[in-house]
């Protein structure tokens, strides 16, 4: 597919075997789920620890909607 080998703005998930957003397609994984994939996975790379927090953002999301 286009897409798997496009990306544009930057090159943080090129070096990875599988970009985060084909996991979460081939997984059926919600938009809370695909984040926190995508934000874990560059953090080293692109935003340190502010993708970690953001990575903790969803997860606290997802936490809040199991518990409703």
């Amino acid at each position: 597919m286009k897409w798997d080998s496009e990306q544009v703005g930057g090159s943080h998930y090129k070096t990875m075997k599988i970009q985060p957003l084909e996991y979460a397609l081939q997984n059926d994984l919600g938009i809370c789920e695909h984040a926190v994939i995508k934000y874990v996975s560059r953090y080293k790379v692109k935003g340190g620890i502010q993708d970690l927090e953001k990575a903790r953002h969803y997860i606290d999301i997802l936490i809040e909607q199991a518990n409703a």
